[in-house]
C-alpha cells in the first residue's frame, strides 16, 4: 500500500495492519474504537475503504469486516454492563461529586422508554458509540434486540465513510476532515452539558 504517501502516527498504524492482516485488521481496529475512543472510527473507516478500492480486501468485504469489528467491540462493553448489573452501578453513581442516585433513576427511566433508539442512533454519534452499549448491559436488554439494533446501526454508519474513502481513494482523508468538525461538535456539546449540570447543582447546594 505504498501508494498512501506514507501516512504517519495512527494512521500509519492502521494502514499497516489492514495491509498485513486484511479484513480482520480493519475488524480489530474498528471494534477497539468502541473499548479506546482514541481509537476514531472516523480515521479507520476511510481507510478501510481506501484498501478495498487499492484490492487489499473488497469493498463488500471491507464492510462486512468492519461491521463485524464494531458488533464485536460492543458486545464486549455489553458484556461488562452486565457484570456490573444495576444496584453496583447505582451505588457507583452516588457516589460521583454532585451526582444523586435518583439521577441514575432518572436516566434509568429514560432508557426504558427510549433504549431502542438510543442503541441504533448511538452507533453513529461520536463518544456516545463507545458508551452506549453499557447501560444496554446493565439494563439487561434482551441480547438479540441489542445484537440486531448495534449491527443495523453500525452497518449504516460504517458504509457512509468505508464507500466515501473507497470513491475518493488517496483524498480518503477528506472524510476525516470533514467527520473531525462533527466529532468536535459533540465533543464540545458534552462539555458544555456537563458544565450546566455542575453549575446548576453547585447552586443548588449553595
Amino acid at each position: 500500500m505504498d501508494t498512501i504517501a506514507s501516512p504517519g502516527g495512527l494512521a500509519g498504524w492502521a494502514v499497516g495492519l489492514m495491509d498485513s492482516l486484511g479484513g480482520p485488521g480493519a475488524a480489530l481496529i474498528v471494534g477497539l474504537d468502541n473499548l479506546f475512543p482514541p481509537i476514531p472510527s472516523e480515521l479507520v473507516l476511510p481507510l478501510a475503504g481506501f484498501s478495498a478500492s487499492q484490492g487489499i480486501f473488497t469493498l463488500s468485504g471491507a464492510l462486512a469486516w468492519t461491521t463485524l469489528g464494531s458488533v464485536a467491540g460492543a458486545i464486549i462493553v455489553y458484556a461488562l454492563g452486565l457484570l456490573l448489573g444495576r444496584e453496583r452501578t447505582r451505588a457507583l453513581v452516588a457516589r460521583i461529586p454532585l451526582v444523586k442516585a435518583a439521577d441514575f433513576d432518572r436516566t434509568e427511566a429514560w432508557f426504558a422508554r427510549h433504549g431502542t433508539k438510543a442503541v441504533f442512533f448511538g452507533r453513529m454519534v461520536p463518544i456516545f458509540r463507545s458508551l452506549i452499549s453499557l447501560p444496554a448491559g446493565i439494563e439487561r436488554m434482551r441480547f438479540t434486540k441489542f445484537l440486531a439494533l448495534t449491527t443495523l446501526g453500525s452497518l449504516c454508519w460504517n458504509t457512509v465513510f468505508v464507500v466515501a474513502g473507497y470513491l475518493l481513494g488517496q483524498n480518503w482523508h477528506l472524510v476525516d476532515d470533514y467527520a473531525s468538525y462533527f466529532q468536535y461538535a459533540v465533543i464540545g456539546a458534552v462539555v458544555l452539558a456537563v458544565a450546566l449540570f455542575a453549575t446548576a447543582r453547585l447552586r443548588a447546594r449553595a
